[in-house]
């Protein structure tokens, strides 16, 4: 497991380099092509809308082609991406590029779905894939750090060809890796099945605790028994990614415009935040697995609204905004640590790709949806202030209010509460 886990999070960490790599380089970008700020802007939401529409393939990639080939193909996305965009000759090849940076966006989802199966009923297993799932705030700080060191010798394009190789020795990595016992009884339920040997693919499939259907379809996850579910983990996904967007990746503009931070302090903070972001990770994965992932998260998120308002209502000293800023996005971030991995248990096997997927292709549609909120707020002449309270603080606290509505989930077991644990293995 120690492999496995440790794989997984480099994975995370260069998909998450390239990721966060464009918006660190897009003023240089800019600047190389001439873009004023409306049309970087522009080209932005466009990759941001492509990112979208790639991230779709990935929750059937991994119920159809199996977890390990998922990874891998994702983390060689973010490897060609970063390749590709230094070979970018303006807004359209960069938004068709760019938006394969999709593949890199979704490969949390194929960890959390992997390592899930492979950890099995491991009872701090929340707690281990927390340290994976950390890979984001060392993967950005990353980016934000090479940029710095790399971007005056190298320029631009030699960024992006740098943040290629690390990716692609992890691609090699992965194909090292073994296929998720759960993935691998799938495969044979439906080998059986394919050639008609139904009673035999009944039995293993009762054995292995696991579906005997075919691969899950995008219909699947909206029958009765995961309609709500889905839809309240989509909207969840929706509104908490507002408040990111608002808090973490406009951080600096709220906290110079909103609280009167200088320039150069609200880089420190920010940097401070990913370190309160990380720790939020490990808090939260620890937790989780003591007194239940969805109760975490609920929890989480509605400190996460109520400190970034009081943040945004109160004084402006620096004593005062810094510690709550930080403590909002420890509050914030720190719950994805447990979101993950308690929405690959919250779905049945054969859908544990597509479910988990669907909420999480939310993410960048909340995203825009908190830069045109907040536009429109300041367009209407209100204050930095008001604006981020509506845009995101109300975004943050409602995504643990829609919560409450999602499926709860017996952790021990893996399995729906009150459902009947099958023979054999636990429910997968």
């Amino acid at each position: 497991m120690r492999r496995v886990s440790i794989v997984c999070f480099f994975a995370w960490v260069f998909s998450v380099f390239d990721y966060t790599l464009f918006g660190t380089l897009l003023p240089a970008i800019s600047d190389d092509y001439g873009w004023s700020s409306s049309t970087a802007t522009n080209v932005s939401t466009w990759i941001t809308l492509g990112t979208f529409v790639v991230s779709l393939a990935v929750g059937p990639m991994l119920d159809r082609w199996g977890r390990r080939n998922a990874l891998a193909v994702t983390t060689a996305g973010a490897a060609v991406v970063s390749g590709l965009t230094a070979l970018a000759g303006g807004k359209l090849s960069m938004i068709l590029i760019r938006a394969l940076s999709g593949l890199g966006y979704s490969e949390e989802v194929v960890n959390s779905v992997y390592l899930n199966e492979v950890y099995g009923n491991n009872r701090r297993r929340g707690f281990m894939y927390s340290f994976v799932q950390s890979g984001w705030p060392v993967g950005a700080l990353l980016s934000a750090l090479v940029s710095a060191v790399l971007l005056s010798t190298l320029g631009w394009h030699g960024v992006f060809l740098i943040a290629t190789f690390p990716a692609l020795v992890i691609v090699v990595l992965v194909r090292r890796l073994p296929e998720s016992p759960t993935f691998v009884n799938l495969r044979r339920v439906r080998e059986l099945r394919a050639e008609g040997r139904e009673s035999e693919a009944v039995a293993l499939a009762r054995a292995a605790g696991v579906d005997t259907g075919e691969a899950g379809r995008l219909r699947d996850i909206f029958t009765p028994r995961l309609r709500r579910h889905t839809l309240c983990l989509s909207a969840a996904w929706l509104l908490n990614w507002m408040g990111i967007q608002v808090f973490s990746v406009l951080g600096t503009t709220v906290l110079t415009e909103a609280k009167g931070v200088s320039f150069d302090s609200a880089l420190l903070v920010l940097i401070l935040a990913n370190a309160a972001g990380f720790a939020g990770y490990i808090t939260h994965g620890y937790v989780g697995d003591r007194v239940g992932r969805r109760t975490t998260i609920i929890v989480g998120w509605l400190l996460g609204g109520v400190a970034m308002t009081l943040m945004l209502v109160g004084p402006s000293s620096s004593a005062f905004v810094v510690p709550l800023y930080m403590l909002g996005l420890f509050f914030l971030l720190g719950p994805y640590a447990a979101l993950l991995f308690y929405m690959s248990e919250s779905y049945p096997a054969k859908v544990r790709g597509i479910g988990p997927n669907t909420a999480h292709i939310m993410g960048p549609i909340g995203a825009i949806a908190g830069s045109a909120v907040l536009s429109v707020l300041l367009g209407s002449e209100l204050s930095m202030g008001t604006a981020a309270f509506f845009a995101g603080a109300v975004g943050i606290f409602l995504s643990g209010v829609v919560m409450l509505g999602t499926r709860r989930v017996d952790q021990d077991l893996r399995r729906p509460a009150g459902r009947p644990a099958p023979a054999g293995t636990p429910a997968a």
